[in-house]
C-alpha cells in the first residue's frame, strides 16, 4: 500500500484509510481484531472512529486492536454528537471538546490522539469557542492535528479564516462524504480543500454499499443490508441511491468489472483514488472478506479511458451558477 501526506504536513498516511463505524455494531471484538490485524499486513497504517460509534464501543475495540502498535498507527477519532442526556453532553462547546476528548483517551487506551475531527457543524457554538479548544488540546500534546467533517464550502472557509484572524490551530483535513454516487462536494468543498491544502479522507466511498455490486435494478435491496435498513433521514437511503444515473454508473462500473477482472467495489476505490485533492477513502467492514476486497483496490490503476467513462456516467448535473462562469470565461 503506497502512502501520502495528509494535506500539507509532514504526516504520511496510508492510501486507504480502515473505519471503525462498525466495530461493537455488526463485528464483534474478535472479528475486529482481526479486520485491524490484516488491515496492518497489508500496509495500513490510518485508522478512524468515532465517539458516538457504538456509543464508545468502537473506540475501546479500537485502542485494545492497537495495543503494542499504537506508536505505529495514525489514529483518527471525532467530537460533536451526544454521548449523554445533559444538556453539555453535545455539540462542540469548549466545556464537551474537553470532556469529549479525555473521554476518548481513556477509551483508546493511548494518551494522543493523532488526528482529532469534529464531526459535524455546530450553529449553537462560536467557531472561536471550538478552535480554541482544539488549539489547546494540540499545544497540551493530547492532540497531534485537528481536521473537520461534513462541513459546507464556506463553512470550512470560514473555520480556516478564523484560525489565521486568532492564530488558532488549521484544519488539516476533511472528511466528507464521497464517491461515484454522491459527489456534489466536487462543487463548492472540494476545491476549497483543494485550493487550501487540505487532504480528504472520503467516508462512505462505495455509497454505503451500493456499489458493491449487489444492487440490480427493479429489485428492493437485499434483506439484512445496510440499505435495505436505512430510513430517509440517512445518506443511503434506497430512493437517494437507487437513480437513474446512479444506475448508470453502476452500469460502468460492471462493465469494467467484467473487463479487468476486479471487483466493483475495487474499481469504484480505485476511481477514487484519482480523484484530486483526496488523500485515503475510508473503508468500513463487516467481515475479513469485506476488508480484503476493499484493501483490492490498492496497487493497481484504471485506464484513463475507464476513468472517463466512469466520470462522464456518474457526473453530475450541470447547474447555475458554475455554467454561467464556465461559459463566461469564453467570453
Amino acid at each position: 500500500m503506497e502512502y501520502r501526506r495528509l494535506g500539507e504536513t509532514g504526516l504520511m498516511v496510508s492510501e486507504l484509510c480502515l473505519g471503525c463505524m462498525t466495530f461493537g455494531r455488526e463485528a464483534d471484538e474478535d472479528r475486529s481484531k482481526e479486520i485491524v490485524g490484516r488491515f496492518l499486513e497489508a500496509g495500513g497504517n490510518f485508522v478512524d472512529t468515532a465517539d458516538v460509534y457504538a456509543n464508545g464501543v468502537s473506540e475501546e475495540i479500537t485502542g485494545r486492536a492497537l495495543k503494542g502498535v499504537r506508536d505505529d498507527v495514525v489514529l483518527a477519532t471525532k467530537v460533536r454528537f451526544p454521548m449523554g442526556d445533559g444538556p453539555n453532553d453535545v455539540g462542540l462547546s469548549r466545556k464537551h471538546i474537553m470532556k469529549g476528548c479525555e473521554e476518548s483517551l481513556r477509551r483508546l487506551g493511548t494518551d494522543y490522539i493523532d488526528l482529532y475531527q469534529v464531526h459535524c457543524w455546530d450553529e449553537a457554538t462560536p467557531l472561536e469557542e471550538s478552535l480554541s479548544a482544539l488549539t489547546d488540546l494540540v499545544r497540551s500534546g493530547k492532540v497531534r492535528y485537528i481536521g473537520v467533517s461534513n462541513f459546507t464550502g464556506w463553512q470550512l472557509m470560514r473555520s480556516l479564516d478564523v484560525s489565521e484572524a486568532n492564530g488558532f490551530e488549521r484544519f488539516v483535513c476533511l472528511q466528507p462524504q464521497y464517491s461515484l454516487v454522491e459527489r456534489n462536494i466536487e462543487r463548492e468543498i472540494l476545491p476549497v480543500c483543494v485550493e487550501e491544502g487540505l487532504g480528504v479522507i472520503p467516508w462512505s466511498p462505495l455509497g454505503g454499499g451500493f456499489l458493491s455490486g449487489k444492487y440490480r435494478r427493479g429489485e428492493e435491496p437485499p434483506q439484512g443490508s445496510r440499505i435495505s435498513e436505512a430510513v430517509e433521514s440517512m445518506e443511503e437511503y434506497w430512493d437517494r441511491r437507487a437513480t437513474e444515473r446512479n444506475w448508470a454508473a453502476l452500469d460502468v462500473v460492471g462493465r469494467i468489472s467484467e473487463e479487468t477482472g476486479k471487483s466493483y467495489a475495487q474499481i469504484s476505490l480505485n476511481w477514487l483514488l484519482r480523484q484530486d485533492g483526496v488523500t485515503a477513502p475510508i473503508i468500513g467492514a463487516r467481515t475479513l472478506e469485506q476488508l480484503e476486497d476493499n484493501v483490492g483496490a490498492s496497487g493497481w490503476e484504471l485506464s484513463e479511458e475507464q476513468l472517463d467513462e466512469l466520470s462522464q456516467a456518474s457526473a453530475l448535473e450541470d447547474v447555475y451558477p458554475y455554467r454561467f462562469i464556465r461559459n463566461a470565461q469564453r467570453v
